[in-house]
């Protein structure tokens, strides 16, 4: 797998998660104004994958352009809030969450390797025996 495709893969991730989040904006503000079409629009993003914004806005399409166009403004300006700090974010968060699971790892050998040498007692004849026979050669 190439960078580029990595690169495109994620931002097909990171649209369709905001277009999630501009329903949820919606549906919480519609339960506000208008229950209703909050539990229609509720209901049909249970039954559609929204994890596929293109296809879920496609299909809401023939369902309710109004909601199409809120949701597609909504998404954008989700996007323009939140694009700008993500890079760095990101990287900061992967920079900790892998120091953390390195540490963790570390402790865990640690204390495998302390453990199989605790379990396993040293016979200390054998150990003076074979420290006088590398004396004598």
């Amino acid at each position: 797998m190439t960078y580029k495709q990595v690169v495109k893969d994620t931002a097909k991730v990171l649209q369709s998660y905001l277009t999630y989040q501009a329903v949820r904006v919606i549906i919480e503000q519609l339960s506000e104004t208008n229950p209703g079409q909050a539990i229609w629009l509720s209901d049909y993003s249970d039954q559609k994958k929204v994890q596929d914004s293109d296809t879920y806005i496609s299909e809401l399409i023939k369902e309710n352009k109004e909601l199409v166009l809120r949701i597609l403004t909504v998404r954008e300006d989700l996007a323009e809030q939140v694009l700008e700090f993500l890079p760095e974010m990101v990287k900061t968060n992967i920079n900790q969450s892998n120091m953390e699971h390195r540490r963790h790892l570390l402790e865990r050998l640690t204390q495998t390797q302390s453990s199989s040498l605790m379990s396993s007692p040293v016979d200390e004849t054998n150990f003076k025996s074979n420290q006088s026979e590398n004396k004598e050669e």
